[in-house]
């Protein structure tokens, strides 16, 4: 790839991330100190545990319960900050919106078609986990705003550790529903958040024999302990939800 060469947008949903042209790497560290900084400041945030992310070099699909747009956000800065390349999985609806096309590509983003066996997409995660690089995704789907919201996990991203030979890691978020609480149209300001990082679930740890079984047990094992770190999160910090 080159620096404003009409690179494609599969150039960059295929391209390993360390190949991105040097105006699309400096987007991304522009992005995290940016994103970095007015997040923490506006919504101070902290990764528990976070050593389980940074430390750990290899490509892993990470996990996560979704109540914002903040956790995603500190997640892609932290790990960026920390030189750990990671993908977003994310609607392919905001295609429909060409910068924000345009932007989710230079970050790495690789959109998925929800409700649909999406080939491409799987094999896009399963090529950048062979890379090296780390795969975010949030099974919930959409942000859940109260515990009493129906929750539907979608379904892959074990597919695609499996596919890519490799682990799932469970992460949690606390506090940042309190940022736009449901009903209401300002955001709050100032809320604390804290986020907190599980240790990585291998295959080898399910019980289950074939790959669809073993799909399902790890999928239902990774949730479990997502909202086992939320909930650890919850007890350590009352107030937050």
């Amino acid at each position: 790839m080159r620096a404003f060469a009409g690179n494609t947008y599969d150039d960059y949903y295929e391209t390993p991330m360390s190949e991105f042209p040097l105006p699309g790497k400096a987007l991304l560290w522009l992005a995290a100190i940016v994103c970095g900084f007015f997040t923490k400041l506006l919504w101070p945030w902290t990764i528990e545990d976070s050593q389980k992310l940074w430390n750990d070099k290899h490509g892993r699909v990470i996990v996560g319960n979704h109540v914002s747009m903040l956790e995603p956000v500190a997640m892609l800065v932290s790990m960026r900050m920390h030189g750990i390349p990671c993908r977003p999985i994310y609607k392919s609806e905001f295609d429909k919106v060409p910068l924000a096309k345009w932007l989710f590509s230079r970050l790495g983003a690789i959109p998925v078609e929800r409700g649909t066996a999406d080939v491409k997409c799987l094999r896009r995660a399963e090529r950048a986990l062979k890379r090296g690089e780390c795969i975010l995704i949030y099974p919930e789907g959409t942000r859940i705003r109260t515990d009493d919201q129906p929750v539907e996990i979608h379904g892959g991203f074990a597919l695609m550790a499996r596919m890519g030979k490799t682990d799932v890691q469970p992460t949690a978020v606390v506090g940042a529903r309190d940022i736009s609480p449901k009903g209401k149209f300002f955001k709050r300001i100032f809320c604390r958040v804290f986020l907190k990082a599980g240790d990585c679930i291998t295959f080898d740890e399910m019980t289950a024999t074939g790959r669809k079984a073993q799909c399902e047990e790890m999928e239902r094992v990774t949730m479990e302990r997502v909202y086992a770190l939320r909930d650890e999160l919850r007890a350590e910090h009352p107030g937050k939800s």
